[in-house]
């Protein structure tokens, strides 16, 4: 995913798993023109979200080991990256990224929810947790979604 592959570049341009913030804003914006400065700041707000990075005392710290993304050669990322995933595509990313077939995760999400009069979200969270993956974060927000 792309939003993971923009977060390992600047910790992988420093060799390092821990920036203060200004260095991560200035990697992604200054040295390699992707982003606005706000744009930049949006995008550790919404990695932290994702839990891909942890914010310390002005630091961003990443909670994944960078140097394990591979960033392709000629990488940009779009303007998309900074838009926030809702709960249904953060579960199937995370069913995507544990292999499944994004097809088939979508079909069987779809028939699950048409025989079980459930949303999507749910129907994607059931599907997720049946295959052993791990959509807690998600899961969370689906529910929080729902005004519960």
């Amino acid at each position: 995913m792309s939003l993971d592959v923009t977060v390992a570049v600047p910790f992988r341009q420093h060799g390092a798993t821990r920036l203060g913030e200004g260095e991560f804003v200035v990697a992604l914006s200054l040295d390699r023109d992707w982003f606005s400065p706000d744009q930049a700041k949006r995008l550790i707000d919404l990695a932290a979200g994702r839990g891909l990075v942890e914010l310390d005392d002005g630091e961003v710290v990443a909670a994944f080991d960078p140097a394990d993304v591979t960033v392709p050669e000629e990488f940009e990322p779009d303007a998309s990256v900074l838009r926030e995933q809702s709960a249904f595509e953060q579960i199937l990313d995370a069913c995507v990224a544990a292999g499944i077939e994004k097809h088939t995760a979508v079909a069987d999400i779809n028939d699950r929810q048409s025989r079980l009069g459930v949303t999507a979200e749910a129907a994607a969270v059931l599907f997720a947790r049946e295959n052993d993956i791990d959509v807690t974060d998600a899961a969370a927000k689906a529910k929080s979604s729902l005004g519960e």
